[in-house]
């Protein structure tokens, strides 16, 4: 199945000169949705995951789907202020100003394997500050699986030191 054409491309959004791909159309058509977690759950199926991380919002999208697939648990990544109990953070260098990530302090067990799912790597910077977060809480990330690589941005150099798969790369 070619997923590539239930991706919209939207010019200039959010910003002019972006092209940002627009998954939803994807999530929209059943079949598509399911191949596309199933390509995601095949790149992790023989890892021995304890955990699937999906950082917010559309890592859940993915995320949990794969979590299900896999027979593990689902842990978020949340940006600041979603998340009732104590937490732990990480802030994280965007183009312009910074950003930071959340997750309950007790999510990750010392020694669970980890695996990072969300929709799009770009510069990697999110998720670099989630396998820090996930590290420094004991977790092992056993991989990182991305629907769309966009190879432009390098994001892949930042996670050299990780096994990373994206379905679709543009």
């Amino acid at each position: 199945m070619d997923l590539k054409k239930y991706i919209t491309d939207i010019l200039d959004f959010p910003e002019k000169g972006i092209v940002f791909r627009d998954v939803t159309p994807l999530l929209s058509h059943k079949d598509a949705y399911q191949e596309s977690i199933h390509l995601l759950s095949e790149f992790a199926k023989d890892k021995k995951v304890d955990v699937v991380v999906g950082p917010e919002a559309r890592g859940f999208l993915f995320g949990c789907p794969v979590a299900i697939e896999l027979g593990a648990g689902f842990v978020p990544v949340r940006k600041p202020g979603k998340l009732p109990r104590e937490t732990v953070s990480k802030k994280y260098d965007l183009e312009y100003g910074t950003n930071e990530i959340f997750m309950h302090s007790d999510s990750i067990q010392k020694g669970q394997n980890v695996l990072i799912v969300d929709d799009l790597l770009a510069t990697g910077g999110t998720v670099d500050a989630a396998v820090s977060l996930i590290e420094e809480m004991g977790g092992n990330v056993i991989g990182i699986a991305f629907l769309i690589e966009l190879e432009a941005l390098k994001g892949r150099e930042l996670l050299k030191n990780y096994d990373v798969y994206s379905v679709l790369k543009y």
